[in-house]
């Protein structure tokens, strides 16, 4: 996690941006980004934030021993299971979603999802490592717009709404018809969503886009 907040800050300093877009474990590295240093505005979707442990359930021993066995098609199955990010795929049986890791691949971008299933491990890892407390973030001050899929895992809105109604600098809001990887792929009402937020009171300067 410092590494990654170092390498925000880093690129932020050098392009001369000072707001923020994110997604997913980006939203997690943002966030504690902005209670360290200076950031104008801050747009997350499904940020991975873990609040007194509530997001300890969704991590699989399985998947790490998977990993660290080279089995990565069961671990691919254990990320999708765990996490609930692949909309109605994640609820498969395993045996179903170890033949879809082996289809998949064949493909590029099904290569690309097996090559980053270690990250995945070390990602899960300092998400949970990092666990916080609603009161950990009452002296973030940067405005703070938490959005999330209508159709991405429930758990990703109930941390947005907590987080929302206990800090004043954070307003939550559903993004209805999108999963998990909406940004990847953002229809219109996302985007405008988002452009909205950054441009109420901010005319000038550059965005910063955290993965």
């Amino acid at each position: 996690m410092e590494t990654e907040i170092a390498d925000l800050q880093a690129v932020m300093e050098k392009s001369g941006s000072d707001d923020v877009v994110a997604h997913s474990y980006g939203g997690f590295v943002a966030l504690q980004a902005a209670r360290r240093f200076g950031i104008h505005r801050l747009v997350t979707y499904d940020a991975a934030v873990s609040l007194s442990g509530n997001l300890s359930s969704r991590w699989r021993p399985e998947l790490e021993e998977a990993v660290t066995a080279g089995q990565l098609d069961h671990a691919w199955a254990h990320l999708v299971q765990g996490l609930g990010t692949a909309g109605p795929i994640s609820y498969l049986p395993m045996g179903a979603l170890r033949t879809l890791s082996v289809l998949s691949a064949r493909t590029r971008l099904g290569l690309e999802m097996r090559s980053l299933l270690p990250t995945a491990v070390t990602e899960m890892r300092a998400v949970l490592d990092a666990d916080a407390h609603l009161h950990d973030f009452m002296k973030l001050s940067t405005p703070t717009l938490m959005l999330s899929g209508g159709w991405s895992p429930a758990y990703f809105a109930e941390t947005g709404r907590m987080l929302s109604g206990a800090v004043p600098a954070i307003e939550f809001a559903i993004v209805p018809l999108q999963f998990h990887e909406g940004p990847l792929r953002p229809g219109r009402r996302l985007a405008a969503r988002v452009a909205r937020f950054l441009a109420a009171t901010h005319s000038v300067g550059q965005r910063t886009v955290a993965p």
